[in-house]
């Protein structure tokens, strides 16, 4: 019978989106502890968190289908043969890692670090004047779901964003921007937030050609992948004081304990948390059910990555 490993229990998936297909078998995979049966493994839903190594798709002869739990799936690409399905999870993530998106432009133009710092201290010391989101300019750079999602939050704050994906399109809210406008584009934007997933083409994407071509005071958001960032280009601009940064992901990660990023005045950093909130499980769950269920009656899979 075919088999399906993932991290969670049919019954904990059950409990949130009714049962899954009994037709096939189930084996719970944490990354560490390495089931039976790999050689019957068809369906594998790679662990969220932890040390679940990647190329342990090159050991399923009978694999079918993988279901990554993130958007991202440039860590699963290099190992998952050309004729095995591979899907991202789209829609999972878009409420948490949108959220987040924003909760990172509100604190640093509010600098929240500094009255953080002063509530340690117990100090009231107050200081007027610094940069609001209402009437700026927000750049968002990837226009996929999250990049909606995040532009639906953003229309409350009275501020202007400004839509940029591969190529220009007419979008859902109004027009988007190909990426080949970003010469134009940057030097009016306040605030720019990277969505892009990590391929070829945009792996060093933001350069020291690209910072240098923000105004000065400018904010960059980075909930994509850190490689996307030429970090050593952005502490040559944030250390200077010239941009600053909000960063939910980095390179290298995990951001070592001596890494100037931590220190360095305008910068925020979280470890990489933007999807982990309790709106993920319900959606990934519904995924893997739908997933199953399409495999169990020979139907094609959905959010396929095109190879």
């Amino acid at each position: 019978m075919a088999q399906v490993w993932m991290e969670y229990s049919p019954d904990e998936i059950a409990a949130e989106v009714g049962p899954l297909p009994d037709s096939l078998t189930y084996a719970t995979y944490d990354g560490v502890s390495e089931p039976a049966g790999i050689d019957e493994v068809e369906v594998y839903v790679p662990p969220y968190f932890g040390p679940a190594d990647p190329a342990i798709v090159t050991r399923m002869p009978a694999l079918r289908l993988v279901q990554a739990p993130s958007a991202g799936v440039d860590h699963l690409l290099p190992h998952v043969p050309a004729d095995v399905g591979l899907s991202r999870a789209t829609g999972v993530h878009d409420p948490g890692t949108a959220e987040l998106a924003v909760a990172l432009i509100l604190v640093a133009q509010r600098d929240f670090p500094r009255w953080f710092a002063q509530q340690q201290r117990g100090e009231w010391s107050q200081f007027n004047g610094g940069p609001s989101l209402a009437d700026r300019r927000v750049l968002i750079i990837g226009y996929g779901s999250i990049g909606q999602a995040l532009h639906r939050r953003l229309e409350g704050f009275e501020c202007e964003v400004v839509p940029v994906a591969t190529s220009a399109r007419s979008g859902p809210l109004g027009p988007v921007h190909g990426i080949d406008e970003l010469d134009e584009l940057l030097p009016d934007a306040d605030v720019v937030v990277l969505l892009t997933p990590l391929t070829p083409s945009t792996e060093g994407l933001v350069d020291a050609a690209f910072l240098a071509a923000l105004p000065d005071g400018a904010l960059l958001v980075n909930v994509a992948r850190g490689k996307v960032v030429d970090t050593d280009a952005l502490l040559a601009e944030t250390s200077s004081g010239r941009l600053r940064a909000a960063l939910d992901v980095t390179d290298p990660e995990p951001l070592p304990a001596d890494h100037p990023l931590w220190t360095t005045p305008g910068v925020v950093v979280t470890p990489h948390v933007a999807g982990g909130t309790t709106a993920m499980r319900p959606r990934l769950f519904a995924i893997i059910k739908e997933q199953l269920e399409r495999y169990v009656a020979g139907d094609e899979p959905v959010h396929q990555v095109p190879r």
